[in-house]
């Protein structure tokens, strides 16, 4: 949702596949802008196409990105009405072996508890990055102040799955980081999660909240 828009709680459960003897945890959340078709096709497909992925097991880093793109670009070819627009954020945290691989597009933000404190894995994809903005730039784009750093004076995000009107900025090329698997025992996630929701909201979040533990 864009800056500004009223905070909506939710608690996402987690979805868990099994392949032979191992055990792949999968976490997904999805920020949507404009509306939730993006987010509803994303979630209904971008698993599938992981995991159906022939590079799945012997490359997952490279399984990923042309997950994301191939699920973008499919989204793209399902809009009959060219007009419409609308996007997603999304991150998807995939357990393999003792490896964390984090993977995100625009600003849904995965955290991890390390020591009991809170240390962000993944980076917000926002235009007045340096790196973001310089890519923009190069691709005929420009980034204003409107209430925030955006695209045309439009987009908060840089990197969001759909806004096929931005697509040629707002592109949905992950960026995966890997990380060495950390567990810890929750006696009651789904409080924890709600709480951490409440925390947010206290804290001046203006944005959707969505928690996954």
């Amino acid at each position: 949702m864009p800056t500004g828009a009223v905070p909506d709680f939710k608690h996402l459960v987690m979805s868990v596949l099994v392949v032979s003897r191992e055990v792949e945890d999968d976490e997904r959340i999805w920020g949507c802008h404009g509306g939730v078709r993006v987010a509803e096709y994303v979630k209904q497909n971008l698993f599938s196409n992981l995991i159906n992925h022939p590079k799945f097991r012997s490359d997952t880093k490279s399984a990923i990105a042309e997950a994301y793109s191939h699920t973008d670009s499919e989204f793209l070819k399902s809009e009959t009405t060219q007009n419409k627009d609308a996007g997603s954020t999304a991150s998807t945290a995939i357990l393999v072996g003792d490896k964390l691989l984090v993977a995100n597009v625009g600003d849904s933000r995965v955290v991890m508890c390390k020591g009991g404190k809170a240390v962000a894995v993944s980076r917000d994809h926002k235009p007045d990055q340096t790196d973001e903005r310089q890519r923009i730039e190069d691709a005929g784009g420009f980034v204003l102040w409107a209430g925030t750093w955006r695209i045309g004076g439009v987009l908060a995000v840089s990197r969001a799955f759909g806004d096929r009107l931005l697509k040629q900025y707002v592109v949905a090329d992950p960026e995966i980081t890997e990380a060495v698997a950390m567990v810890k025992h929750i006696e009651n996630p789904e409080e924890a999660a709600k709480k951490l929701m409440q925390e947010a909201s206290q804290r001046g979040s203006v944005d959707n909240v969505q928690c996954v533990i």
